[in-house]
């Protein structure tokens, strides 16, 4: 069965220039992910493992190469384009929640909905359904520091689920977290996977993490120097079907 993919980056390199100090923070990156996959982005600290998830998703420009998201060129957005596009076909998890503790469970989940000018109603109405999803549909009027910090990141779960997105970036999303935490995170975000074919690219430093991926892509010096397949032990919705 052919293999449809979601991201694709031919001969991707990114420079940070200081003029003082000169930078190759990615060289020649050849990567592909296949739409529903998991894959995990390893390897030491400094070798761009965020750099390359930022320019994966647009969220940072390169300077030589393409990245292509569900066969469409980056480079040929606008920024507004791009920005457009983030907002309604990708959702981001990253390690500190970034929450605004003013606000409940479920207004920090809606908040990016509300920004795109979607009815309240409907948004509300979607930020539950996010919150259900994730299991925590009785903590929907909690506020942050009432909640555990495995609860808060499968708060922040569900705000990158809630625009129904096509793949979701995930920056170090257990490095806050104690090991039950980090677990039921992991465990969440497989579930998510198996069941809805949600397709994730996670940075990471826990090889326990990595080994729940479907693959494993490490790093070195800007560079993909190995690509490990993991046992694949579970069903995704779309197989079965």
């Amino acid at each position: 069965m052919d293999t449809d993919p979601i991201v694709e980056a031919g001969a991707v390199y990114k420079t940070y220039d200081t003029g003082s100090v000169r930078v190759d923070a990615l060289r020649g990156i050849q990567l592909r992910v296949d739409r529903g996959e998991m894959v995990a982005v390893m390897g030491p600290s400094g070798c761009g493992k965020t750099t390359l998830l930022n320019c994966l998703s647009g969220l940072d420009s390169i300077d030589g190469g393409e990245v292509r998201i569900e066969g469409r060129s980056l480079a040929s957005m606008s920024d507004r384009q791009r920005t457009d596009y983030r907002a309604r076909r990708m959702g981001f998890v990253f390690q500190f929640y970034n929450l605004m503790p003013v606000l409940s469970a479920v207004e920090n989940v809606e908040l990016p909905l509300l920004v795109a000018r979607v009815p309240m109603r409907d948004a509300r109405r979607r930020a539950l359904e996010a919150l259900s999803l994730v299991g925590l549909e009785a903590r929907a009027r909690h506020v942050p520091d009432e909640l555990s910090g495995g609860q808060r990141q499968r708060v922040t779960i569900a705000r990158a689920l809630v625009n129904d997105p096509a793949i979701v970036w995930a920056d170090e999303p257990t490095g806050d977290l104690d090991s039950e935490g980090a677990d039921e995170t992991v465990e969440l975000m497989r579930r998510l996977n198996d069941e809805r074919g949600l397709t994730f690219v996670v940075v990471t430093h826990d090889i326990s993490v990595g080994r729940r991926m479907d693959r494993i892509v490490r790093m070195l010096d800007g560079a993909v120097v190995e690509e490990q397949l993991m046992e694949v032990t579970h069903v995704r919705a779309t197989d079965a079907a």
